[in-house]
Order: structure tokens, then sequence, then C-alpha cells
């Protein structure tokens, strides 16, 4: 057992859909999440700068002596994940392998769709693991990467005509190839979950990239006896790179807790 706290990274808000589905799964456990919400979005950057901003994350994180470590970034995840987790003297989940093995279990044809940043896209991350997970599915992926900044500026709702027209446009390959199961591939999309389901319809199963790693992550540290023995609820912290209160009220509503004075506003090197 270890009661270190779990760290958990992402570019900005979206690594909350991983920490929230992680707090109901492990509700004992401390959680230090950072997000890089001064650089946000990765995914329009380069290769080298993507492992650049990761390397800083991850190096933060472990200063805090953490037990184990969530890239809650399917930038990151398809891009630097075996940088980071080569390094890391600690466990490393990413976003990629859990939601792909939930999805091959989950479609009923075999026709899978993929969204994501621009970068996860490109790297064929995903393609890959439901390569090896699934063989013969067919794979369609789309970057939608308007998504990540309207989900950072709480432009979330099906009823806003721009968050609808924007999502139309990106799906409609989706919609065209027969997918009955979607990976959300960012973790920020789920903050767009009801606008997706109500144009994709309600026969395509979404999977949730961050609730299903946290979910994996819960799984494998009781595996490796990591857990915490402590029955008092977890402690919670936050640190961004960038405006702490803005950060502070999406998180109190998307984590439907008040983390007012939970978080700390720093700078990464």
């Amino acid at each position: 057992m270890n009661s270190n706290p779990i760290g958990v990274f992402d570019s900005g808000i979206g690594g909350l859909t991983a920490v929230k589905r992680l707090i109901q799964l492990l509700p004992n456990e401390d959680v230090i999440y950072l997000g890089d919400t001064g650089r946000v979005p990765y995914g329009s950057r380069s290769r080298e700068t993507i492992i650049k901003y990761a390397r800083q994350d991850a190096a933060f994180l472990l200063r805090h002596g953490i037990k184990a470590m969530i890239i809650a970034c399917n930038t990151v995840s398809s891009t630097a994940f075996e940088e980071i987790s080569r390094d890391a003297p600690v466990p490393v989940f990413d976003v990629i392998e859990p939601p792909s093995a939930l999805a091959a279990a989950s479609t009923k044809n075999g026709k899978i769709g993929v969204i994501g940043t621009t970068a996860t896209v490109r790297s064929g991350a995903y393609e890959r693991a439901l390569g090896r997970l699934l063989p013969g599915a067919e794979v369609t992926s789309a970057a939608c990467p308007l998504f990540v900044p309207l989900a950072e500026n709480g432009r979330t709702s099906p009823d806003d005509l721009a968050v609808m027209t924007i999502a139309r446009d990106y799906l409609a390959r989706l919609l065209g190839s027969g997918a009955d199961t979607v990976i959300l591939g960012c973790t920020h999309y789920p903050l767009l979950r009801g606008a997706i389901a109500e144009i994709l319809g309600g026969g395509v199963t979404l999977i949730d990239s961050g609730a299903a790693t946290a979910e994996y992550a819960s799984a494998r540290l009781g595996e490796l006896d990591l857990r915490s023995p402590s029955p008092a609820p977890g402690v919670r912290r936050y640190f961004v790179t960038d405006d702490a209160e803005g950060f502070e009220a999406l998180a109190s509503r998307f984590l439907g807790a008040d983390v007012r004075g939970l978080t700390e506003q720093i700078t990464l090197e």
C-alpha cells in the first residue's frame, strides 16, 4: 500500500474527466492535477514541442512524490508516452490503450470512429492500438481542432449554434462511415458529449477516454498494491500555468464540487 498522491496532467481542463472518474472510484486517494492552461492546446504543436512540454509536466508531478502518473492528454499519450514512461520511476498510464480496448469490446459491426486533435489523429496511435486489439477493424478518424478551445471557453451546449455548426462539419465523415462506436480521443471532448451525441445519434456508443483510463488505472493500482490505506477522503490539489480563478470556475462546474482555494498558478521549466 502507498499513501502518496496520484499525479494527473493535461494541457488544460480536459484531464478533469479522468480526475472525476478517479475520485469516484478511489475516493480515499490524494490527487495532484496539473493543467498547462497557459500553453493549451497541445494538439497543433510539433512533435518536438509536445515532448518538451510533456517532460516539463511530468517532472513537476514527480517533484511532488507521486506514486503513479496518468497522462490525461491524448496528444501527449499518442506522441510522447514512450519517452515519459521510459524515464518515470513510477507507473504511467496513457489514454490510448484503455479506451481502445473498451471500443474493441463494444463495437458490434467492427466499425469504430475516433475524434481527436490534429496531432493525435496524425500520429495514428488509435489505429495501431485498435489494429492490435481487433484485427480487421475499420477505423475512421477525424481531427476536431476547435473542440478544445470551445471546451476551454465553456462553449459546450447543444443549444449553441456555433458549437453545433462546427461539430456537424467535423463529424460528417463519421456519419458516413457506419461506425457504431466512437472514441472521444481527447479528454476535453466529453464536455461536448451532448452536442456530439445529438449529431451522431443514439445508436452510437461514445467512449470517454479519460474515464476509461481512470478505470484501468484504478484496477492496476490495486494489482500493484499501490492503493492508499487511509480511510479518510483524499486531498486534491490543482495547479495551472495561467488564470487559476478561471480554471476554478470551470473545474467546479465540471467536477460538481467547489475547488475554490485549491488551485495554484505555477510556472513550468
